[in-house]
Formats: C-alpha cells, sequence, structure tokens
C-alpha cells in the first residue's frame, strides 16, 4: 500500500480551510493501493486515474500559479483523451481553471444539511452489520445504486477498506431484513464533530414501495442522535429528484455543492 500521509494532510487542510475535502473516499483508497498516479508540485497534489483527476493546492500556496502548473501537468498525462476532474465546494477558482483548459460542467452533487430531531430513536426492526453480511450488503447496494457511477460498483474489496478506515465502525452501518434478507440499510460517517454524514442509504428495487425509505431515515437520525450528533450531512446527485424529494420531506436543505467538469 502506497504512503499516503502528505496526501491525507493536504485533505485535513484543504477541508479546515474550505469546509469541503478535496479528495472522495474511494479516490484516496485506490492512491493507498497504488491504483491512483500522484501527480505533484510545490504547492498541491492531484490524484489520477484512469480517465478522472481530483487536485488540490495547500491553502497557503494559492494565488501563486501553482493550481495552474497542477491543472497543465494533469492536462498533458491524459494528452487529449476524454477525461473530468472534480470541484469540490465548486470554488470560483476551479471554475476559471475549468474554464482555461476547455473542461465543461457535466454533473452537479449537492451536499443538504438538516437538524437531527432530538427526539429521533432507531427502530427496533433494524440491526447492525456484521461480518457475515458483506455479500448480501454488495448485491442490495449494487441494485440499490445500479445507475449511481461510483456507489454502485462497490467490490467486496471497496467495502473492506472503508470497514478498516478510522472513521467506521459496524454499529454505524444498520441493516434491515423481511423474512430473512437483506432488503435495505443505511451507513453513516460521523465527522468528529456534531456532524455525522449519511454515506448512503439504499432499498432494494423488489423491496420498494413498502416504506422501508422512511424506516431506514428514522434508523438514520435515530443513530445520528446516539451518535451526539445535531447536524445530519449528505450527498446527492442534482438531477435525482425522488431523492430529493425525500431529503425535503424529511428537513434537509441545499448546504453546498460539488461540481464534475469533463473534456
Amino acid at each position: 500500500m502506497a504512503d499516503t500521509t502528505r496526501i491525507e494532510a493536504l485533505g485535513a487542510a484543504v477541508r479546515e480551510h474550505d469546509g469541503a475535502p478535496p479528495f472522495n473516499d474511494q479516490a484516496l483508497i485506490e492512491a493507498r493501493r497504488g491504483e491512483r498516479e500522484v501527480i505533484e508540485n510545490d504547492g498541491g497534489i492531484a490524484l489520477v486515474a484512469a480517465a478522472e483527476a481530483e487536485l488540490a493546492v495547500w491553502p497557503e500556496q494559492r494565488g501563486k500559479g501553482f493550481g495552474r502548473e497542477l491543472a497543465s501537468l494533469v492536462a498533458d498525462h491524459f494528452s487529449g483523451s476524454t477525461w473530468s476532474a472534480w470541484a469540490h465546494g465548486d470554488h470560483p477558482a476551479a471554475a476559471r481553471l475549468a474554464e482555461e483548459f476547455g473542461l465543461r460542467r457535466t454533473r452537479e452533487l449537492l451536499q443538504l444539511r438538516a437538524r437531527v430531531p432530538s427526539d429521533a430513536v432507531v427502530p427496533s426492526t433494524v440491526r447492525a452489520f456484521t461480518d457475515d453480511d458483506g455479500d448480501a450488503w454488495l448485491r442490495v447496494n449494487a441494485a440499490a445504486f445500479a445507475g449511481h457511477p461510483e456507489q454502485g460498483s462497490l467490490t467486496a474489496g471497496d467495502l473492506a477498506d472503508r470497514r478498516s478506515a478510522a472513521w467506521h465502525s459496524d454499529d454505524n452501518l444498520l441493516l434491515h431484513e423481511t423474512d430473512g434478507e437483506l432488503d435495505a440499510f443505511t451507513w453513516l460517517k460521523p465527522h468528529g464533530d456534531d456532524i455525522v454524514e449519511l454515506y448512503a442509504v439504499g432499498v432494494a428495487p423488489n423491496a420498494q414501495g413498502r416504506g422501508l425509505g422512511r424506516t431506514m431515515m428514522d434508523a438514520t437520525f435515530g443513530r445520528m442522535r446516539e451518535l451526539g450528533a445535531e447536524t445530519a450531512h449528505l450527498y446527492v446527485e442534482g438531477d435525482n429528484l425522488p431523492a430529493l424529494e425525500l431529503y425535503k420531506r424529511f428537513g434537509f436543505e441545499r448546504w453546498a455543492i460539488d461540481v464534475q467538469y469533463s473534456v
């Protein structure tokens, strides 16, 4: 596994400064595995996959041209091929760089927040994830997120890497079963303060229409309350109207936005 100490330090510095992490979890996992190329200059770091890049500049090094230089190195790496880059937080500087390098805005990932109800409790019909649930969870996750380019493609290795992450606890991955068959789940990611992220919530397609979405949202808020959180945070595709309507009913409002730019 690669040493990602400097990458993680940059991620923490940017998150503290900007309020949003510059690298997503899958990019960091792939970097640790050595599956992403690391491009670096004196001001920042880019994590590069086959057709995607995420890059960040140390807050104290901004305004010195390092971002443009790093973007140029990434563009040269792809050498005219089709590629995309994420701008977490939709910063104006990222938009200017995207325009300069001929990238267009192609995808929006919204960040929503809500207050955790003070009376929220975990329903008795859900339980925590165990070592025996991996295969069933992967099947439900793949079915529930069949149209999602990241979440729906998680492998057993991806699940294992996430479960080994410092933020994860199996007590925060809650499952619902009907007649012994897993059909819904909610997964939480604490952020070390009073904010807990709804990392993923899914219902198997053949179990939809039975109110499990509400059950798992109740479980989400209940577990957040057990963790002492006051604020719920989540990411959702900007064009996922059914999910946006569901989250609106539970009090979520837009807080920030991530943008993917593509050539």
